[in-house]
């Protein structure tokens, strides 16, 4: 019985996500759905990344998932970047029906790429398709190394692993390298992508990872296709 209710839950939810999908596409938005552990770095990582955004004139907005608190949504709004917090009041993730209510707070016309922060979990995130165009999975070096092989649904779902704060990698003990290599098992061929927020090292390959991606996506006809359905 409670098999049937997670399956009926997953079926609503993906029902609701192609719906955000096909509008997104319609408005020609780009979705990236940031998921993690608490504390990897997700916010820090859209507080570097939103800025050399904003100057090369992408407009961006984004959806602040947490708990309780407004603390994330309040540092994301110093960037000046529209912002709409969810707090799932003590569930562990996002889902498809929070994103759809958040959509109509924002100017979809005015917003080039959509950036979801979903709630600190590397479980429930994995399941739960939001209508994203790409799916992000933050590692920070001092989570150690056995995180993709005891989360592999995470990495699978993901279109990039982001390893954040290797600033500290000289006092973490991460070996990075095997690190790479456990990812690369669990999902061969995945961007691999070291970052530091703090020092700006692997901002460049990120932020050159993310116009490729929105690129191709632009290139199998994402919004353009979907203007023309619509027209």
């Amino acid at each position: 019985m409670e098999v049937e209710l997670v399956e009926s839950v997953l079926k609503s939810n993906d029902r609701i996500a192609r719906e955000i999908r096909e509008r997104l596409e319609r408005e020609g938005v780009f979705a990236v759905n940031l998921i993690s552990s608490p504390g990897a770095g997700k916010t820090t990582l859209l507080e570097a990344t939103l800025p050399s955004l904003q100057r090369q004139g992408v407009r961006c907005a984004v959806i602040e998932g947490d708990l309780f608190t407004t603390l994330d949504g309040e540092r994301i709004g110093r960037t000046g970047t529209p912002v709409v917090q969810l707090n799932t009041r003590g569930g562990c993730h996002l889902d498809a029906s929070m994103v759809a209510a958040a959509l109509e707070k924002l100017d979809l016309k005015a917003v080039d790429i959509l950036w979801i922060e979903n709630v600190g979990n590397l479980v429930c995130p994995a399941q739960y398709d939001l209508g994203e165009q790409l799916t992000v999975v933050l590692l920070s070096v001092v989570e150690g190394n056995d995180k993709p092989l005891k989360y592999p649904p995470a990495f699978l779902r993901a279109g990039a692993c982001v390893v954040t704060k290797t600033d500290l990698l000289p006092y973490s003990g991460l070996d990075l390298e095997r690190l790479k290599q456990d990812v690369e098992r669990i999902h061969p061929g995945m961007p691999f992508i070291p970052v530091s927020a703090r020092t700006g090292e692997g901002m460049e390959a990120w932020l050159a990872f993310l116009e490729r991606e929105r690129s191709r996506w632009q290139g199998r006809g994402g919004p353009a296709a979907a203007r023309m359905t619509a027209g």
